[in-house]
């Protein structure tokens, strides 16, 4: 009886291998310069801008002077819009959950050969323009529109209640904006659970919400924080709602920077405005990962 005995691997092979992964890393140099350019530069310029002297102006010109106290003038006179803006965010966030979680889970398990349709579906939305989609939930929402009228017949309204112009219109285009954004991360995260491991929870005399608070949900827990805060986070920043749907009485931080950038010329005040939006929703975003327990996710 004979033995076979593999060879060690030679020298010249970790050798090679080891400078196949060092050549590796140059895949990344065009990302990290994308990065540098159309991210890093421009938030570093932003910083700056927001540090100019407020006395300034458009014509001519600011100088940067340090001015920290921008930062405290702007939290000062727009706190009620980063709550607003956090408050329609976060409904907005946790509806499109309620809607989006159902729906990524009939895709994944219950569609069958026609999950591929229902994926086009979903995304479908993105064949229009944001713009576009948006203007068209004024007509929806219009006073005279289908949705106010049928709600006024079965007395949900009264007979002069409106939807547009208020609070329900923009959270309602967030949702209809961002559900794609929430959908899609659920539908990625329940396709790869064994679908097996749910049957055998249904074998162990488990009930259905207990087999999906046991098994399905705490599988696809990934899903739900990437969609959450793919939802909440662009939602937070968004203006093209309050202003297309709502009233000033509505308007988000979005809003304001969006004015102070576009029409006042405060660049002081816009960019004071944006780092502290930025800075409060990474804040959330670290807390929110780490609670949840996925922070291999951040």
């Amino acid at each position: 009886m004979t033995q076979t005995t593999t060879s060690p691997p030679k020298a010249s092979d970790d050798g090679e291998a080891s400078k196949r992964r060092g050549w590796g890393w140059l895949l990344l140099v065009p990302g990290m310069l994308w990065l540098a350019i159309f991210f890093l530069f421009p938030t570093v310029q932003l910083f700056f801008t927001s540090l100019y002297d407020p006395s300034g102006s458009y014509e001519q010109g600011y100088a940067l002077t340090w001015h920290v106290a921008n930062y405290v003038d702007a939290i000062k006179d727009t706190w009620n819009l980063f709550g607003r803006s956090f408050m329609y965010a976060g409904i907005s966030t946790f509806v499109c959950l309620l809607l989006g979680y159902p729906l990524a889970y009939a895709i994944a398990f219950k569609a069958g050969r026609w999950k591929n349709v229902m994926l086009v579906l979903v995304i479908a939305p993105f064949f229009t323009s944001f713009l576009l989609r948006t203007l068209s939930w004024r007509a929806i929402l219009a006073d005279q529109g289908p949705v106010t009228s049928f709600l006024q017949t079965i007395a949900i309204l009264p007979d002069d209640g409106r939807l547009l112009a208020t609070p329900v219109a923009v959270i309602a285009g967030l949702i209809y904006n961002f559900l794609p954004f929430m959908t899609l991360p659920l539908y990625a995260s329940l396709d790869k659970v064994d679908y097996r491991l749910i049957e055998a929870a249904g074998d162990l005399y488990s009930s259905p919400f207990t087999g999906f608070r046991k098994v399905t949900f705490p599988l696809s827990l990934p899903g739900v924080v990437s969609g959450t805060l793919l939802t909440f986070i662009p939602a937070c920043g968004d203006y093209i709602n309050a202003e297309l749907l709502g009233t000033p009485k509505q308007y988000m931080v979005g809003n304001r920077i969006q004015a102070a950038f576009l029409t006042e010329h405060n660049y002081p005040l816009a960019a004071s405005l944006s780092i502290i939006l930025m800075l409060i929703v990474v804040l959330m975003v670290i807390v929110y990962v780490r609670k949840s327990g996925t922070e291999k996710l951040v």
